[in-house]
């Protein structure tokens, strides 16, 4: 792993933003939709944006743990921000 703690930490923070931002998108297209399929959609978008916050949070702490530790977390951030990333996708998939 040849990339230091502040780059590991902003990639990661910029993958969690990036998919954030295409949530805000679905969050407005699950607006429009109507009966069975909007209780739907605003459930699984409550879930993403808890895992949104799960992985925001593990990636505070990673990025304010002291050096000595801060690996231990990594793994933990990383693998919340990649079941955040696939869940999303999952349900990006379920739209179309």
């Amino acid at each position: 792993m040849g990339k230091n703690r502040d780059e590991i930490v902003a990639a990661m923070k910029a993958k969690i933003d990036e998919t954030n931002a295409m949530l805000d998108e679905f969050e407005k297209k699950a607006a429009e939709a109507s009966g069975e399929a909007e209780v739907a959609y605003k459930e699984q978008l409550a879930k993403l944006r808890e895992q949104s916050d799960a992985a925001r949070a593990k990636l505070q702490e990673l990025a304010d743990s002291g050096e000595e530790v801060w690996q231990n977390f990594l793994e933990d951030a990383e693998k919340l921000r990649d079941a955040f990333v696939h869940s999303f996708n999952y349900f990006k998939s379920q739209l179309k």
